[in-house]
């Protein structure tokens, strides 16, 4: 393929990622979205492998922060769900309150600190040993994000993990489902924000199909030229078939 071939392949490409169905932005509330369906169509598996296949590289494209993990099972009668992870909104209320409380505390007295002894001195570093070792009774432990360590699967092992503090889950069946009917349901529950291809865009793709219409007559012409070369060889294989009979009789 030519040097011209294949930047046009990559600018249909890009195009392509760009706009169309599933070109979207995602509000700030969105903040993960797990599939999960079977590796063939049957099933009721169509509508979700399409919508991977074309709708989800768009809302990637536009929505890189977001993790978008997907899981495919070898079990065609299993599921087809697609998980969307929200911020409650009861987490950035009680912030905003906890925010205004820390606004509104009246202010306190300061006084400075006489320097410590040198007993104290000394004693400092092992009371922050201590305290560092010990663990307070009914302390709350950070627990580690799943997300940090899942990536998609092509064996069913990336099941959607349980949603984080402060989240919630906001499912969709896909199996049996188009397409068109899950990209709708999805924008419907998240609020997506679908965008049109800019103007500059539209004139990309219009020069892209002319050269696309372009190109197809340029290869019937081609085909017509080879199979002409094709025929010519037969005929002249032909009478040198017959020459080489005639001198044999």
């Amino acid at each position: 393929m030519s040097a011209i071939g294949r930047r046009m392949n990559d600018l249909k490409s890009l195009m392509y990622v760009r706009n169309g169905p599933g070109a979207a932005i995602l509000p700030p509330t969105v903040t993960k979205i797990h599939l999960e369906f079977a590796h063939k169509w049957d099933g009721g598996h169509y509508g979700p492998r399409k919508f991977w296949q074309k709708n989800l590289p768009r809302l990637k494209y536009h929505n890189p922060a977001v993790p978008m993990i997907v899981n495919r099972t070898k079990d065609q009668t299993a599921a087809a769900t697609l998980s969307i992870y929200m911020k409650t909104t009861t987490s950035s209320s009680s912030s905003s309150s906890s925010s205004a409380a820390a606004t509104t505390t009246t202010p306190t007295t300061t006084t400075t600190p006489s320097p410590p002894s040198p007993e104290a001195a000394e004693a400092a570093p092992d009371a922050a040993t201590s305290e560092a070792t010990t663990a307070a009774p009914g302390k709350p432990v950070a627990v580690a994000d799943p997300w940090l360590n899942i990536a998609s699967s092509t064996q069913g092992l990336s099941r959607a993990p349980p949603p984080s503090d402060g989240e919630t889950v906001v499912t969709i069946n896909m199996k049996f489902v188009s397409s068109d009917d899950i990209l709708r349901q999805f924008v419907a529950k998240t609020g997506a924000r679908e965008l049109e291809p800019s103007e500059e865009d539209r004139a990309e793709m219009t020069r892209l199909e002319e050269l696309e219409k372009q190109a197809e007559a340029d290869r019937a012409v081609q085909k017509a030229f080879r199979d002409k070369i094709k025929a010519e060889k037969k005929m002249l294989e032909r009478a040198r078939q017959e020459a080489n009979a005639l001198k044999g009789d």
